[in-house]
């Protein structure tokens, strides 16, 4: 049997080589693979030799700490990633996570924005200055396009195009694809543009959102102007996934098929975008509850 360390080193190749998973997301398994390692250390033990009344007893802990649903319940996916992976690979003979429950609650529904919040949400910047073009610009690209963050901050101008009003974009394991944009994006892009080289002075960049040093905007950047600009709006925990998950329920609602969405938005599985069909339903479900009169 593998000790931990040569079990979670081939884990994360097979993540990063054969899976392709970006950096971003890898990282991410490491965080709760780390915490799972120290629970098992707590216990006098290795990871390879927990079992499943173990990882009950993290789960726990972890409740009673106050974790947020979405943290325990990615937590406990990066468990079961790996233990599949494990006995797959018949690096252990048994994975402890197969009977393993999850409370319904650790697979909430997305939130979103309505188009009208999303509307308060794009004019909160100054279109007098030029960071506030930069703001509108970013802020009605990522609506139009449902881009995650991490493809937003790796736009580049050769991956715009505004005659044909479509974006390239570059998803998890680099793979690529092409998201239409809307007459509004493209009108704040096309705005933003001449701000842009202002910015940028005598420097050059071949990233479209740039600061005032002329860097890339970064993912703090990003995070910092939403809240600021949700604030002014009046809406609270405003994310850039917020965005994406907005984006995609106003397509569902509005007729798009599930297959659309899910290659608008990058998913390899369409499980995944099943989401927003929920969404959809539960939306329509609090409409007849107020409206019908037999509700």
């Amino acid at each position: 049997m593998l000790n931990q360390s040569q079990l979670l080193a081939e884990y994360f190749t097979y993540l990063k080589v054969e899976k392709g998973l970006a950096f971003n997301s890898v990282q991410s398994y490491q965080r709760d693979l780390a915490k799972l390692a120290r629970h098992a250390a707590d216990l006098g033990k290795e990871i390879q030799t927990l079992d499943r009344s173990d990882l009950v007893g993290a789960i726990a802990q972890m409740q009673n700490r106050g974790e947020k649903d979405s943290t325990i319940a990615r937590f406990v996916s990066a468990c079961r990633g790996l233990f599949q992976y494990a006995v797959r690979e018949k690096l252990l003979t048994r994975d402890p996570t197969e009977f393993l429950e999850t409370r319904k609650s650790w697979q909430s529904l997305p939130k979103f924005l309505t188009p009208q919040q999303v509307e308060q949400l794009a004019a909160q910047p100054d279109l007098d200055t030029d960071l506030g073009k930069r703001d509108r610009a970013l802020i009605e690209t990522m609506f139009a396009t449902g881009m995650r963050v991490s493809e937003v901050l790796g736009l580049k101008l050769a991956d715009v195009d505004l005659e044909k009003g479509s974006v390239r974009c570059f998803g998890k394991g680099s793979k690529e694809r092409f998201v239409p944009i809307g007459r509004d994006a493209i009108k704040y892009l096309q705005a933003y543009l001449p701000a842009r080289m202002r910015l940028l002075g005598e420097r050059s960049s071949q990233y479209i959102f740039v600061t005032e040093r002329a860097e890339p905007l970064t993912r703090q950047g990003i995070w910092r102007l939403l809240k600021d600009y949700g604030r002014r709006a009046g809406i609270d925990h405003i994310t850039p996934h917020l965005l994406r998950h907005s984006f995609a329920t106003a397509l569902i609602e509005n007729g798009a098929d599930l297959r659309s969405v899910q290659l608008m938005l990058g998913h390899a599985d369409v499980n995944t975008t099943q989401v927003y069909t929920h969404l959809t339903d539960r939306s329509l479900h609090e409409i007849y509850r107020k409206l019908h009169p037999r509700s």
